[in-house]
């Protein structure tokens, strides 16, 4: 733990310049951006300064919710070694169906019939993306073409190739199944796609499979446990500055 930042909150309004990490429980349908600009906002009008560097140390998409480690000031210079964190995510996976996006944010596209598919096959499937992967990141992400976001021209129904990444999975482990819902704790490496995982996880049992909820719940030894949600944070920052 001695080589984390300190995740104490700040007490004096000069911490937030000098640097501080602060642990969110990232609101569903809010962007990792929202909340960067919402605290962003709120501590520049409080310090009464025209700019004040705040960044996040890992996108979550707007569907997932959990832990969001986000640094101010000085310590925006910390963001890429937060970001190469392993990370843990607990959420579910719907079976018998697809969506272009692979999550719930699409509508499904294709079903499949989970008729004959056991629990000793679901557990079974996961032991082939444990360990070094290769995986294509969805086209429904922040990955940009030419300047653009995937995710734009997918909204415009344009499909663009993308190259394979090697990820590392140290976990995939499924911790309770109702089908057609499937539940499971993930351990892995920075730039794994939770998402796609879901995807080829529905593919190797030649079916369809896509992310129906998710939750960060760590980066690194940092835990959602000790994050505040966006309401507490804004009331503990309204608490540092004299009113």
């Amino acid at each position: 733990m001695s080589d984390l930042l300190p995740i104490t909150f700040p007490t004096r309004p000069e911490d937030f310049v000098n640097g501080a990490l602060l642990l969110i429980d990232k609101p569903l349908n809010w962007t990792s951006f929202d909340c960067v600009n919402k605290i962003r906002g709120t501590l520049k009008a409080k310090l009464q300064m025209k700019k004040l560097k705040v960044g996040h140390a890992g996108t979550l998409d707007p569907l997932a919710s959990g832990l969001l480690l986000i640094c101010t000031g000085k310590w925006t210079k910390k963001i890429d070694s937060l970001q190469g964190m392993p990370k843990q995510y607990t959420g579910s996976l719907k079976l018998g169906a697809t969506t272009p996006s692979y999550d719930a944010e699409t509508e499904e596209d294709h079903h499949f019939s989970i008729d004959g598919i056991t629990e000793d096959q679901l557990h079974v499937a996961t032991k082939a993306f444990v360990g070094q992967i290769e995986q294509i990141p969805p086209m429904y992400s922040a990955l940009k073409k030419d300047g653009v976001a995937l995710y734009k021209l997918a909204r415009e129904g344009q499909t663009i190739e993308r190259k394979a990444r090697t990820v590392t999975i140290d976990t995939f482990d499924l911790t309770s199944i109702e089908l057609p819902q499937v539940h499971f704790l993930v351990d892995c490496t920075k730039g794994t796609y939770i998402r796609s995982l879901a995807h080829d996880f529905g593919q190797s049992l030649n079916n369809g499979a896509y992310l129906s909820s998710l939750v960060r719940t760590k980066i690194g030894d940092y835990s959602v446990k000790d994050a505040n949600s966006m309401e507490q944070v804004l009331e503990k920052i309204a608490a540092v500055f004299p009113s």
